[in-house]
């Protein structure tokens, strides 16, 4: 089997380009043939453009054309439009490749206009506010394209059932066309928790990209709480947030958002319980997370895109909790709930920030929940290794290109809920 991957990749940094070469790298191993066509190319800027490239490349041989859609990224979306366009083109009973994609951001594709207008407009020099207000005022019509570029797909794949569930409402398609597939874990050598309160102290980590909206600053007033309550706990509790910092993510308008987190921890008077680790390798994440008992991810939902939806992927982070057989405190924003609810971890109101100060006492008081976490974890770990992933998208693109070859009639609105694969 041949597929052409249409992806951001490393040296990109990003969490679907590290997804991407992991999986990159596990279909390889299977003995599937994946080519990445898009290369280093940069955004489409218009349809048109999108669809001169699609006629220049050669497609013969290609069994799936296979997109990693997330992150609001143009350039994969365009990249299937054109395709889906092109296919309509070729003569009844020619070979043509078989369509999908990784919906890494349900319930849309990529929450954004993608029609000439929005591209034209976000190019614009108008003012941010402006922009913001047209994307919401056709939002109706990006929705429509969006669920037709849903629908002319041969099958698609997201990460959890809860994600499959939205995604399959909200753009009209078959329970059929989705596959869910868990994010795959690395091989990750187990290792013991460290020492256990009191013997030590509790050791949290935030693990993943230092941005705005990913409720750093809910786990600092949470922290607050708890040594406010009990001074002495300062001592019990040791924080480390790490992860990377790209300047396009980390500063903005508003000056250095690390920066503004280093004010925030001092003013709380937490500067002798956090530590940093920044744009940590990727072969050290292991033995960094491991070093902690557990990983804090206290996302929350973006309030822009709340007017357009609701975002049900999950988070890379929480797949190196689980590769490193680590327990996880998350917040219930995106599908966070779903992938700690096999007793790998527990879950608190987004925003709340009362609750995940009870949720770190509560193992400051029962350490013998770390330990359970850590087991469900491990647990889970053997069964999403990437080469167990790679077979299971072996399955799905054997059923996309199925499809393909026999024609199949235009996604309707889901009439059950998905089953995620064991």
């Amino acid at each position: 089997m041949r597929v052409a991957l249409l992806s951001p990749l490393p040296p990109e940094r990003t969490g679907i380009a590290d997804y991407a070469a992991h999986w990159r790298e596990a279909l390889a191993a299977s003995g599937v043939a994946v080519d990445a066509p898009l290369g280093e190319r940069p955004a489409f800027a218009s349809l048109h453009e999108a669809r001169a490239w699609v006629q220049a490349q050669d497609w013969r041989g290609v069994d799936v054309v296979h997109a990693e859609l997330g992150g609001g990224r143009q350039r994969e979306y365009l990249a299937l439009r054109a395709l889906q366009a092109w296919r309509r083109t070729q003569p009844a009973g020619a070979a043509v490749p078989a369509l999908s994609a990784t919906v890494h951001d349900p319930e849309r594709l990529v929450w954004r206009p993608m029609h000439a207008l929005g591209l034209a407009l976000e190019r614009s020099a108008a003012p941010r506010a402006l922009r913001q207000a047209a994307a919401l005022a056709t939002d109706a019509w990006a929705l429509r394209d969006e669920r037709r570029v849903a629908q002319g797909l041969d099958g698609c794949v997201t990460l959890t059932r809860t994600g499959g569930n939205a995604l399959a409402r909200r753009l009209h398609l078959a329970p059929e066309l989705i596959s869910v597939i868990p994010h795959g874990t690395l091989d990750v050598a187990p290792a013991s928790l460290p020492a256990l309160p009191p013997q030590g102290p509790l050791r949290l980590v935030y693990f993943g990209f230092i941005y705005a909206g990913k409720g750093i600053e809910d786990l600092l007033d949470a922290l607050a709480v708890l040594v406010q309550r009990q001074p002495g706990w300062v001592t019990r509790l040791r924080l480390t947030l790490a992860g990377g910092t790209a300047p396009d993510i980390a500063f903005g308008s508003r000056g250095s958002y690390l920066q503004t987190l280093r004010e925030r921890v001092h003013a709380l008077g937490l500067s002798t319980l956090v530590d940093w680790a920044l744009d940590v390798d990727e072969a050290d994440v292991p033995a960094l997370l491991q070093a902690h008992h557990a990983v804090v991810l206290p996302y929350r939902e973006s309030r822009k895109l709340a007017w357009l939806g609701q975002m049900r992927g999950t988070s890379g982070a929480l797949a190196w909790a689980i590769a490193c057989g680590r327990g996880a405190i998350t917040s219930d924003a995106r599908a966070f709930a779903e992938e700690i609810a096999t007793g790998n971890g527990a879950a608190f109101p987004q925003g709340d920030v009362p609750a995940l100060a009870r949720r770190i006492e509560l193992l400051l008081e029962q350490p013998r929940l770390l330990r359970e976490w850590a087991e469900r974890a491990g647990e889970l770990a053997a069964q999403r290794r990437w080469p167990q992933t790679a077979r299971r998208f072996r399955a799905h693109f054997d059923a996309v290109c199925a499809r393909a070859a026999i024609g199949r009639p235009a996604g309707v609105m889901a009439a059950r809920p998905l089953e995620t694969p064991r």
